[in-house]
């Protein structure tokens, strides 16, 4: 009892210098450079940054895609399964801190030597059973903090894996809408192809009966004819590039490759609002920032983590239970033992061993500090990119569209002067053939337009992907660890 007694002044006195001791940095965030404004001036717009923006192309089937995306995509289902298992090791690493209790029993039959050292009494039958029963305690005390900075560090890779699932979610939702848009603005590509392969397959039936006429020359019918194929040979090869961007979504909706549903055309979606922000609140919102910090935070628990071992390790355990050769008496207070045990174990010399850890270890923290101020970099620089280049190709389909406007009056004209025989087909050709060119480039850019405000709403993360994510069947606030 004496025994007993000590033992729990002991571990009680032994948890409150838990608390006051861990080896080891505590974590500081780094101090970065971060720029005052962004290139582009735009107002801040924090509240459109944290909504579902790509409602606001104002298109029910891309709507239903991203839903559909975030319902049944594989790599957001990995992500899920990713964080569920860094929850797992969070909790087998703390619970290396805590009291474990274990349980063991035994029955055997047994035969003891007559003639072993020493012998076997004539009296006692060699033939026995033995019944054991048995309950143990042991508990290794955190004295210097080395699991508690373990669980630091398997708190952080959670947090870092819940970083990254947000980072999934935020690819898959903008990668679904830009592949979107990409499918619409080839549809209207599409769309152009076939309305001048038809428009020049028209011409080229009236100089064919011109020709018969002898109304217009070889020469002529011949530059028809080329234009003529010169529209249907981008048909197939626009149809080739829709049948791809098709399968790519149809992964991303984890489906096999199918045909997607159409909603609005290019030219009928709804531009959404460009969000613009301080640039300091990327480094709050930003998944791939925050997973960035949360390895950061790992590896400075991980130096604490090394650097306990070069101090002891302090140990209890305990046990009780019963052993009899007869069951009847198993339980019997003779049969009874127990123990109660402290010990403390610590390096004398380990030829660099631990020295060798901590010095890995304050390497890895180096590399994880300097790949969180290059990912802010990497974030600032996307951010302004996708800002200039969404003001940028604004600007430029504006400047396309008065072309196409030019070049059709062009045409249009040039082929009234044909008519009346005061140029010749080549000129005509020349005008429609740039008209054709522009206007598909057109379709390109009016798609272009939209992908670069996607690619500001990725850039600048927000809360959109928590909206996006509790769409997902398992959503980061049901995995949350505790």
């Amino acid at each position: 009892m004496r025994t007993l007694t000590l033992a729990a002044i002991l571990a009680c006195a032994t948890v409150c210098l838990v608390g006051c001791m861990a080896v080891g940095p505590d974590y500081s965030r780094p101090t970065v450079e971060v720029p005052a404004t962004w290139r582009i001036e735009m107002p801040e717009a924090e509240e459109v940054v944290n909504t579902a923006w790509w409602e606001q192309f104002d298109d029910p089937v891309l709507n239903d895609l991203v839903l559909t995306a975030l319902r049944e995509n594989l790599d957001v289902r990995i992500a899920a399964a990713r964080v569920d298992q860094f929850i797992g090791l969070l909790r087998a690493t703390r619970s290396q801190g805590l009291p474990q209790i274990n349980y063991g029993a035994n029955v055997s039959r047994n035969r003891a030597s007559e003639v072993g050292m020493p012998p076997l009494p004539p009296t006692l039958d060699p033939v026995f059973n033995l019944y054991q029963g048995m309950l143990s305690a042991s508990w290794q005390i955190d004295l210097f903090g080395r699991v508690r900075r373990l669980t630091e560090a398997a708190q952080a890779q959670v947090y870092a894996s819940e970083q990254a699932q947000r980072g999934v979610v935020l690819s898959l939702v903008t990668g679904v809408a830009t592949s979107y848009i990409t499918l619409r603005g080839l549809d209207r590509q599409l769309e152009v192809a076939r309305a001048t392969a038809r428009n020049f397959g028209e011409t080229l039936r009236i100089f064919e009966l011109r020709y018969r006429d002898g109304l217009v020359s070889q020469t002529e019918l011949a530059q028809v004819r080329s234009q003529y194929k010169l529209a249907q040979s981008a048909i197939p090869a626009i149809e080739q590039q829709i049948a791809i961007v098709e399968n790519g979504i149809s992964i991303l909706l984890g489906h096999n490759p199918e045909s997607i549903p159409r909603g609005k055309s290019v030219r009928e979606l709804d531009l959404p609002v460009i969000p613009a922000d301080l640039p300091s609140t990327l480094l709050e919102r930003r998944p791939d920032i925050l997973q960035a910090e949360q390895n950061l935070v790992a590896a400075n628990a991980n130096v604490g983590a090394t650097r306990a071992l070069y101090y002891p390790t302090i140990s209890l355990t305990g046990a009780l239970g019963s052993v009899s050769t007869a069951f009847g008496d198993f339980l019997s207070g003779p049969a009874q033992l127990w123990s109660v045990a402290a010990g403390v174990t610590g390096p004398i010399f380990t030829s660099g061993a631990i020295g060798g850890q901590v010095q890995s270890a304050e390497a890895q923290k180096r590399q994880a500090e300097l790949i969180y101020r290059q990912t802010i970099l990497g974030a600032f620089s996307d951010t302004d990119n996708a800002l200039v280049s969404s003001q940028k190709t604004i600007e430029q389909t504006d400047f396309q569209q008065q072309r196409v406007d030019a070049l059709r009056e062009f045409a249009r004209l040039s082929r009234l002067k044909f008519e009346d025989g005061l140029i010749g087909y080549l000129d005509v050709l020349v005008s429609e053939n740039d008209l054709f060119a522009a206007e598909l480039s057109l379709a390109s850019l009016q798609a272009s337009r939209y992908i670069q405000v996607i690619s500001v709403y990725q850039a600048m993360g927000g809360g959109w992907v928590d909206i996006a994510d509790s769409h997902t069947p398992v959503s980061l606030g049901a995995t949350k660890a505790k």
